[in-house]
């Protein structure tokens, strides 16, 4: 009789468990990700806040790496050198709608490196943010050329240029206001307009091959044609940043197949069989793809 039980019991429990696991993984992948749990014991019995994930595959010999959890991630911003120019920017922009789109400190100081080891002279930020109301869609206040291109345009040489694409001055107000605050408005040369408007103009104007450096965080279905264009401009040895290829974890999870995402996942399978270019996909705010012009 007690062995009965205790049948009954333990498949009652393994039924609950498989309902669980299967609700668990009917989830996308993004929530999936937040509802891990976080805590584990090291080999030292030590509790941490953080997670530790291997690939799937056998092939890369169950390489372990650590999935950034909130306390680890108030680590690293503690650990970014962050100008105070650009902490006020930042501070000043975190309450408008779409604030969240922006990079963040860690990307921004990782653009900034990768300028200077380069020697960057000129650079090009292609990025314009829009929002949908109701059926209008309305520009961000200077989400696209404020933190990055600040970020960018204080390492530059007193020499240097960057070309800024965007299509509605309303977003530069602030933008403008800390170019002037940092004293680098001279280096900030804004292009009106649509950003693939703006780069064919530029390759019209023969400036091909004659730019270091670009970084694009815009309209994701554009990403192709914005590389393409850029990949003209860029002279070889330089590097093209792209942000978001990562997208909140949806491109690894087959169950989401909206526009954005599949125009991201058909991007990142074009770049990693583009000869032209070496590429490092960097798991940096959103995911960052480094590209180098061969």
């Amino acid at each position: 009789m007690a062995s009965s039980l205790v049948a009954n019991r333990f498949a009652f429990v393994l039924l609950k468990t498989e309902k669980t696991v299967a609700k668990f993984h009917s989830f996308p992948l993004s929530e999936r990700l937040r509802l891990r749990p976080c805590k584990f014991k090291t080999k030292n019995q030590f509790t941490t806040n953080c997670c530790v994930s291997s690939a799937h595959d056998e092939k890369y010999s169950n390489k372990q790496v650590i999935s950034v959890t909130p306390p680890l991630y108030d680590y690293i911003l503690r650990n970014v050198r962050e100008p105070e120019i650009l902490r006020q920017l930042r501070e000043e922009t975190a309450g408008m709608r779409g604030s969240q789109m922006q990079v963040s400190p860690d990307q921004a100081q990782l653009l900034a490196m990768l300028v200077q080891i380069l020697g960057a002279q000129r650079c090009i930020e292609v990025g314009v943010y829009t929002v949908c109301v109701s059926s209008y869609s309305t520009s961000i206040l200077s989400l696209f050329s404020g933190y990055s291109s600040l970020a960018i345009a204080l390492v530059l040489p007193e020499s240097g240029c960057l070309v800024a694409c965007e299509r509605d001055a309303r977003s530069l107000e602030v933008a403008k206001k800390y170019y002037e605050r940092a004293g680098v408005s001279h280096k900030v040369k804004i292009k009106h307009g649509l950003a693939a408007d703006s780069l064919k103009a530029l390759i019209l104007n023969g400036e091909a091959s004659s730019y270091d450096f670009a970084f694009v965080d815009a309209e994701k279905r554009m990403y192709q044609e914005y590389f393409e264009l850029l990949l003209q401009l860029i002279r070889v040895g330089g590097i093209i940043v792209i942000d978001n290829v990562l997208w909140h974890g949806k491109v690894a999870d087959q169950m989401v197949n909206d526009a954005k995402t599949i125009s991201i996942r058909n991007f990142n399978k074009n770049l990693m069989e583009d000869e032209r270019v070496s590429i490092s996909m960097v798991p940096i705010g959103d995911g960052m793809t480094i590209c180098q012009k061969r």
